[in-house]
């Protein structure tokens, strides 16, 4: 008798049935319904007394891959993709809170989770706390009564800090509070929140999930009872995620494993060069020995991701020459694509905070955030040393 498939064939072989044109790929189901033999089976799919598709904002077979895909690499019961990371992030919160709800959350969170939980759900009377990542004796003082979800990063965009997920997971159980961990960092290969006591995870599949920029989407994971309720939310809210967007993102996992295992590679050696630079004054990667929570990465992630940042001395002008010098690397507002991105977050993604919000999470004038691509490691680090080199006042 073989042994089960371990995860990274799973990933490859999990497919849904051929449309009876043995075609070795999964087709593309792109329709907005299903037709039905007779009035009885649609009367019986309606009803739920028998499994059948209805309609692409239910469920769609393309969508229905990808979803057991990301079940499996997040060792999940149950999940539910949508349009996009940021609705994911409000789909998973709204479908699981009430009038009334606080949500306690990491200070290091997404700009537009920002604007969700300071200017979206309080029009609701849902309200939040943030929680300093690097003071966790106080976090548990921050949680109310009404305290029904924690929200958390990590690693956190950008400054790359990290969250001890068995002792957040236990605190969160201590006082029957649900974790919802944004794992687009780390991904699924290099962490699996639930191991630690998560009860949701989610993702941004334009990130390292879709791997080369092509397509914007999202997926909660997590328990089944749990996931019964956002999909119920979902399907009568409408963020479906698009049949062949689905299709897309599921045929970008069979690759996922290799992908991650060489964007880590490249951002280790990266992180290891730039801290030989005397122009730099601070590098951030998890699995550097410097990282100052170096021993919970080691324990909690199997490589330390595809992302480096490190602040250049010259503050905010010297940032933004730095990207101008750049001569291969890209200039977008994104990140895990095959390509490497760098950007000014202070000036670019985390622009709408203040100052003083971004200086609480890390975010200096002169940071920058590096997603390090799978070109060749010597390409890269060449590109990096140019735009350093010719940054300088």
């Amino acid at each position: 008798m073989p042994q089960p498939l371990r995860e990274e064939s799973q990933t490859i072989r999990t497919t849904i049935p051929s449309s009876g044109n043995r075609e070795h790929s999964s087709s593309i189901y792109m329709t907005s319904s299903f037709s039905f033999e007779n009035a009885e089976q649609a009367r019986a799919t309606f009803a739920k007394e028998i499994s059948g598709n209805i309609y692409s904002r239910y469920s769609n077979p393309s969508v229905d891959e990808f979803i057991a895909k990301m079940c499996i690499l997040e060792e999940c019961e149950d999940g539910v993709a949508v349009a996009s990371g940021m609705s994911a992030v409000f789909t998973g919160m709204a479908s699981l809170l009430e009038t009334g709800d606080h949500v306690l959350a990491s200070r290091s969170v997404f700009g537009s989770t920002h604007q969700i939980l300071t200017q979206v759900l309080p029009k609701w009377d849902i309200s939040h706390s943030y929680a300093p990542i690097k003071k966790p004796e106080v976090w548990e003082s921050l949680i109310q009564p009404n305290t029904r979800l924690c929200y958390v990063e990590t690693p956190s965009n950008p400054a790359l800090d990290l969250i001890d997920l068995d002792w957040l997971s236990s605190l969160c159980k201590k006082h029957n509070v649900l974790l919802y961990v944004d794992n687009i960092f780390a991904t699924p290969i290099l962490q699996k929140p639930v191991r630690h006591g998560a009860d949701l995870v989610m993702h941004s599949a334009t990130k390292y999930i879709d791997g080369q920029g092509r397509g914007i989407g999202g997926i909660i994971l997590g328990k089944k009872d749990l996931i019964e309720k956002v999909r119920f939310f979902a399907k009568h809210t409408g963020p479906c995620l698009s049949p062949f967007n689905g299709w897309m993102f599921s045929k970008s996992l069979e690759l996922l494993h290799v992908r991650i295992e060489r964007h880590a590679k490249n951002a280790l050696q990266l992180a290891q060069f730039l801290e030989t630079r005397p122009d730099v004054q601070t590098v951030k990667y998890p699995h550097l020995p410097s990282h100052p929570q170096f021993d919970l990465a080691k324990r909690q992630m199997k490589m330390g991701g595809g992302v480096v940042t490190f602040i250049v001395e010259g503050g905010l002008e010297r940032g933004r020459r730095f990207l101008d010098a750049l001569k291969m690397s890209s200039l977008t507002a994104n990140l895990g694509d095959s390509r490497t991105i760098a950007t000014h977050p202070a000036s670019t993604t985390h622009s709408s905070l203040t100052e003083e919000d971004r200086q609480a999470v890390g975010i200096m004038p002169g940071l920058i955030r590096v997603s390090v691509g799978l070109e060749h490691i010597d390409d890269i680090i060449g590109d990096i040393q140019h735009a350093l080199d010719n940054s300088k006042a």
